[in-house]
């Protein structure tokens, strides 16, 4: 797993190192061969008042390095008096859970911790198994937990000594606030209890009165609703009907960047990516309905650089340590203000700069507007070349015709081969429902080329 170095972006004092913090020799030689190499803000601001036993609330960015911030002081306690169960992690989406128990596990692979993943879509029998094994930390979605609790024999958290909420924001805003209150009910009081968010919503602050009892330490870092220095936001507006033709020329302008391509549906998401793989462009879809398996397989090729293009709903939009994105389009524009800000996070990660682009039609500009008022800027427009970006019309055209074709039929051969379309079971890659349609890619495959030397 790649793991970033500390974040310029979260305001890196070089001269503070993890020991100035109280960490132990290990875990500081853990961070050094991750490639931590001073703290950042939110880690040298939170993990002190942790190691001292307090309860922590963080509000930070996106990429500021929370995961750490929570992680190190669990690992340094749990060091010092291992146990089963010690820490219990509830984050919003499966990806999060599987990259906070990777960072777990690295951090403390010289202390020998072991993790347990515990989420939806995945066989709760083999999770039980799992659990069995008493792994030091659970790391879970809170839907998926509460089952455990409720129906694995043997099971029970009544000895946990952490409890971490990830994504607090998030959490709720996804409706886990009843599974978290049957949690919290079975749950020791003596724990030490951390929570982590990048904005304090009331609904935050609720969960925050129902889950911690004393007084806890709270650390701010972000502003509410900020988005990073070194990230560059534009706008493009054009008329709807005009959509693909400028995504196919943005990209054509921008060849050679990593981009994430935002969108508001699981269809749109299908049919962008099909698309662009009929101009050539490398592009992978990701969204809730595929299964658990095909969502990491569509991130692992991104992530390896197999994929230079994913098309994306919101289900990448928060805490996924993605390296290297050069570039978010938002293809449609989010109709919550807050999804904007997480959605142009997962660019100027690390230190790094980034471009995040949004599309604005004509219908989009009351929430277009609102996204400028919640940042408190406004977005410079993106220098286009209109005459150029017309020059495409056709051959898009025919892409996205041939598109809509190949989505029907892949639904026309799954109706007629008697199996039914289960919603997580569409395609992971374009690729295969293209391969489909005969010679559909040895006609379309030149079409990118074509259209940069027009």
């Amino acid at each position: 797993m790649e793991i970033p170095e500390a974040p310029d972006n979260a305001r890196v004092d070089e001269t503070v190192s993890f020991a100035d913090l109280g960490l132990s020799k290990e875990l500081c030689e853990a961070c050094t061969r991750l490639g931590f190499k001073h703290p950042t803000e939110i880690q040298r601001a939170s993990i002190p008042p942790a190691l001292e036993g307090n309860d922590v609330i963080g509000l930070a960015q996106t990429g500021s390095g929370k995961t750490a911030a929570f992680a190190l002081p669990i690992l340094q306690a749990l060091w010092d008096a291992p146990q089963p169960f010690f820490a219990c992690i509830m984050a919003p989406t499966r990806e999060l859970v599987f990259q906070i128990s990777e960072q777990i596990e690295a951090l403390g692979a010289g202390i020998g911790v072991r993790s347990a993943v515990i989420i939806g879509g995945v066989d709760m029998m083999s999770q039980a198994i799992a659990l069995s094994k008493k792994p030091h930390v659970v790391v879970c979605t809170p839907g998926r937990l509460q089952d455990h609790l409720e129906n694995t024999k043997g099971f029970n958290l009544r000895n946990l000594k952490y409890l971490v909420m990830d994504e607090a924001d998030r959490l709720l805003d996804m409706d886990f606030g009843p599974k978290i209150e049957q949690i919290l009910a079975v749950l020791p009081s003596d724990r030490r209890t951390f929570l982590f968010s990048a904005t304090m919503t009331d609904k935050v602050a609720k969960l925050q009165r129902a889950s911690i009892r004393g007084t806890p330490v709270r650390v701010q870092i972000a502003t509410k609703y900020s988005t990073v220095g070194s990230l560059l936001q534009y706008y493009v507006f054009f008329p709807l009907k005009h959509k693909d033709v400028y995504l196919a020329y943005l990209l054509n302008e921008l060849a050679g960047h990593t981009t994430i391509i935002f969108t508001t549906t699981v269809v749109a998401t299908q049919k962008v990516a099909m698309l662009l793989r009929n101009l050539g462009f490398p592009a992978i879809p990701i969204h809730g309905q595929m299964t658990q398996t095909k969502r990491l397989g569509a991130l692992n090729k991104f992530k390896a650089g197999q994929r230079s293009i994913l098309v994306a709903t919101d289900v990448v939009a928060r805490g996924l340590d993605i390296p290297s994105v050069d570039l978010v389009i938002n293809y449609d524009v989010p109709t919550n203000s807050k999804v904007y800000v997480h959605r142009v996070g997962r660019t100027a990660r690390a230190g790094r700069a980034g471009k995040a682009i949004t599309f604005v039609t004509q219908y989009d500009v009351e929430p277009y507007q609102q996204i400028e008022a919640l940042i408190g800027k406004k977005l410079d427009a993106f220098a286009v070349d209109k005459d150029q970006v017309m020059l495409l019309a056709e051959r898009v055209d025919e892409a996205a015709r041939l598109a809509t074709q190949q989505l029907r039929e892949e639904a026309k051969a799954a109706r007629e081969s008697g199996k039914k379309r289960r919603k997580n079971d569409v395609p992971s890659d374009t690729e295969e429902a293209s391969e489909r349609i005969k010679g559909t890619k040895d006609k379309y495959k030149h079409l990118r080329k074509k259209t940069k030397s027009k």
